[in-house]
This record gives structure tokens, C-alpha cells and sequence, in this order.
């Protein structure tokens, strides 16, 4: 139904606030309905889809990966089969002048090779006042005069600045855009559709797009696709007792935290600048020099490690060592001139993990096959692991030999039973490159969305859902 603005500035509060008691992932989705409770929707009901159109194209229209689009074509197909005039919306990265053009034309040949006839998808272009949240009558016009078992396109959601008003949102701001929410929310629902479907698996910030809109419609949704991926593939993930975790954004030290909060997790391998920051306190802990070269150094380096984070890791470190965790970091580092290197000189820095490093890992991965032997043994069943990242530069062959090398670990684990998955992003792309996906039990999507999964704090838009349901 529509909402009052003092209702969406609630609805908002609730969405950015941390929940740490927020009901789990698996409490949630039973709480969440499923797309088949929208089977009796009648032919022509207008359905707003929440999807992954975040793909990378090239000059020729070509997608870099389509598994993102392949994942929408099980709920469109069902919407148009149902005589649905769907209505999809999503983004691309975060460039406001990226278009959903080429999605467009891309999602029609992947619909039309699954024997799907929707006709025609087109773009609207302009949909929405970024000024008012006020959703415009050419876009309700576009929507309306299709006919049932129709496809369309809203434009990139980033076009809008509006889409990400809640990204840092604090209670403090909701007053002065909680208007502006409100008609966007409300605008959506009176021209464009009360019923809402979301696809998107990656989406997993707060934008207006999966977390607000909800808040007004009649009907509610997981898509097909993210409806698996969650109630299976992720709830088992959830279990990992063994994460790999590695990158270049020290945001992934507060998604490490969350895991670790769950108390589920008992080995952490650990590269990247993550592993810097780890190893550097370990050493502050322990009265010992550790120089992590222009990372610790040079402020204007874009991937220094400021003393908030090394804080930050070691008060992880202790709390999660004083409940057994073990925690694996690098032993040895390759330098810029290919060499291995035992330590990292002062104005140096890593571009991937050495020698030493590979055979430690090996021995760690043959140890944790043997803990998950043991547990099949006591009837416990397998043992779960989580891969996520890269370990170094591995865009560059050079550096890119112990990401190379781990994924036959990955492919061993499997192979000795245990179950294994790796997140999407950089360590997708790795086991694409460097493996396949028959190596291990599942490749996500979704990077960022699976680690925000395995922590305490719910997904945004399963929070949004959630709540809505409820």
C-alpha cells in the first residue's frame, strides 16, 4: 500500500541500523515467499523484477560473463508465460552513463534461444526526477501500453543519484530524504506495478531498487534463481569451517570479522593486503617487527593500511584465537622483480605469495581433508570450505602462481568429498581461467553478497524482504 513519509523515515531507520540479533539467513527464507506464490497473478499484472544487469560489455555487445543474465531467463520465462508485463531494473557498475542497452538486446537473444516470445525489449530511458524521487508519466505510459507477456527495460538505476541515498545513510539524514524516498516507493507502485520480484543475487548494497520499493507493494518475491542459490547452495556455505579469504580492499577485514562472529569458522587462510594487515598486528601483538613496505608507509598509496585497521586486526585476531581459530597468513611474498622474498622492504610491496606459502597451504588443505575424514567417520558429514579472491596480481602470469596453484587444492577438496564453494569476482574468474567449475561444488555469482551472507549482519535486501513479508 502506499506509505506516509513518516512511515518510510521508520521503514529506513530499520534498514541501516545494525542488527546483530536480525533473525539468520535461514529463519528468514522460510518467512520470504517463493516466486510459485505468485501463480495466481492473472495474465497483464504488472510485475517490477530486481535484476543482476551488472555485466561488462564489449564494442561489440559482447558480455564478458552472461551467467549474471543467464540467471534471469527461469523467472522472466515464468512472467511471460503468465501473461506478466515484467518490468525489469538493475545497474551497471557504478557509472552513471552506463546503459542497459546492450543488456537489452543481449537478454532478448538469451529468451528467444530458451523459445521464449516476449516481443521486442526495449529501454525506457528516463524514468524517474532525481531531484524528487517522483517516478515520471513516460514511463508509466512506456509500461502501460504493453501488451501481456511483455519485457522491458528501466535504465540504469545509478543513473539516479537517488538509488544510493541509503548506501551511508545515518539516522540523522532520513528526515531531510525520507520525501523523496516516499515518492519514489509510492511513485513505483502507482505507475508502474504493486508486485515485486527480486533477481538480483549481487545487488547486495542498499539501494532504493530492492530495499524501499518493497515497502509499498501488494506482492512479494525471490526470483527462481536467487531462490536457489539461497536456500541451498548459500545455507550451506554458511557452515564453512574453512574460508579463504584474499583481496585488496581492507573492507574485507570487517567481512571477516562477521564471519568469524558467527563462531562457525576454525582455519583462515589469508592473502592480499587482508593478510598485511593480519601479520602486522600478529607482530604488534607479539613485540616484533613486521614492515609491510609502502603499504604501511606511503598515505596517498592506495593501498596503505592505516593504524585504525591494524587495530581493527588485532583485536579480531585476539578474540578469535581465544576461541581456537587459526589464522594462516603468507610466509613469504613476491616482489615486483618476480623473486621471492621471506620479507618486504621499506618502500617495497607483494604482488603475490611465495614458495614457502604454496607448500604451506598445500599442508593446511591436507590437514583440514583429514579433519573432514574424521567427521564423516563419527557421522557428522563433510567438512565445508569457502575460497574467496585471488592471492596476488594474477592478471599478470608472472604473479600469478600461487592463485594457479591453489586451485587444484580446491579440485582436491572436492575430490576427497568435502564440500566447496567460491564466491564470484576475482575467484571466479580464477577457476574459469585456471580450473573449472567442476572442480568444485559451486561458483557463486556474487562476491560481496555471499560475504555479507556469511556474517551476522543480514543482506540488505533479504532484510527488506523480510520485513516486508513480515
Amino acid at each position: 500500500m502506499p506509505v506516509s513519509v513518516e512511515k518510510m523515515q521508520e521503514w529506513c531507520a530499520k534498514l541501516i541500523e545494525k542488527s546483530p540479533d536480525f533473525p539468520a539467513l535461514e529463519e528468514c527464507l522460510k518467512k520470504i515467499p517463493q516466486l510459485e506464490s505468485l501463480a495466481d497473478l492473472p495474465a497483464g499484472t504488472r510485475v517490477l523484477v530486481r535484476g543482476d544487469t551488472d555485466v561488462v560489455f564489449d564494442d561489440k555487445g559482447e558480455p564478458d560473463d552472461d551467467s549474471r543474465l543467464r540467471a534471469l531467463v527461469d523467472t522472466l520465462k515464468l512472467g511471460v508465460s503468465k501473461g506478466w508485463v515484467q518490468v525489469l531494473y538493475g545497474h551497471r557498475g557504478r557509472d552513471p552513463k552506463l546503459s542497459l542497452e546492450p543488456v537489452a538486446a543481449y537478454l532478448q537473444d538469451l529468451l528467444t534461444g530458451a523459445g521464449v516470445k516476449c516481443g521486442e525489449i526495449k529501454v525506457v530511458s528516463d524514468w524517474m526526477n532525481d531531484e524528487t524521487g517522483e517516478i515520471l508519466d513516460v514511463a508509466r505510459d512506456a509500461v502501460a501500453k504493453l501488451p501481456n507477456g511483455s519485457v522491458i527495460l528501466l535504465e540504469n538505476t545509478r543513473k539516479y543519484k537517488l538509488e544510493q541515498a541509503l548506501w551511508k545513510a545515518k539516522p540523522a539524514d532520513l528526515p531531510a530524504i525520507a520525501p523523496k524516498l516516499a515518492a519514489y516507493a509510492n511513485g513505483m507502485r502507482d505507475k508502474i506495478g504493486k508486485v515485486h520480484v527480486n533477481e538480483g543475487f549481487a545487488a547486495s548494497n542498499r539501494d532504493l531498487s530492492s530495499t524501499v520499493v518493497p515497502l509499498t507493494m501488494d506482492r512479494l518475491a525471490l526470483g527462481a534463481y536467487i531462490d536457489k542459490e539461497m536456500r541451498t547452495h548459500l545455507q550451506k556455505t554458511r557452515l564453512a569451517e574453512l574460508v579463504v579469504f584474499s583481496g585488496m580492499k581492507l573492507e574485507k577485514l570487517d567481512d571477516l570479522q562477521g564471519i568469524l562472529n558467527r563462531g562457525q569458522v576454525k582455519v583462515v587462510i589469508a592473502a592480499g593486503l587482508l593478510a598485511l594487515a593480519l601479520k602486522k598486528a600478529d607482530a604488534d601483538l607479539a613485540g616484533t617487527p613486521f614492515e609491510m613496505g609502502v603499504a604501511g608507509s606511503d598515505k596517498d598509496c592506495k593501498i596503505y593500511i592505516s593504524p585504525e585497521r591494524i587495530e581493527q586486526a588485532k583485536t579480531m585476531l585476539t578474540k578469535a584465537r581465544a576461541k581456537g581459530v587459526e589464522f594462516v597468513p603468507p610466509i613469504d611474498f613476491i616482489m615486483g622483480d618476480g623473486k621471492p622474498s621471506d620479507t618486504i622492504p621499506a618502500g617495497g610491496a607483494q604482488f603475490d605469495v611465495g614458495p614457502k606459502t604454496i607448500a604451506l597451504h598445500a599442508a593446511k588443505i591436507d590437514e583440514f581433508i583429514r579433519y573432514h575424514q574424521q567427521k564423516m567417520a563419527a557421522g557428522k558429514g563433510p567438512a565445508v570450505a569457502f575460497h574467496n579472491g585471488v592471492f596476488g596480481m594474477f592478471e599478470k602470469e608472472e604473479f600469478a602462481v600461487a592463485t594457479r596453484t591453489f586451485m587444484d587444492q580446491l579440485k582436491k577438496m572436492t575430490d576427497a568429498g568435502l564440500l566447496v564453494y567460491v564466491g564470484g569476482g576475482e575467484g571466479g574468474a580464477a577457476l574459469h581461467k585456471y580450473g573449472d567449475e567442476s572442480w568444485v561444488t559451486h561458483c557463486f555469482t556474487a562476491g560481496g553478497t555471499i560475504l555479507k551472507a556469511l556474517g551476522t549482519e543480514p543482506i540488505p535486501y533479504i532484510k527488506a524482504l523480510y520485513l516486508a513479508a513480515k
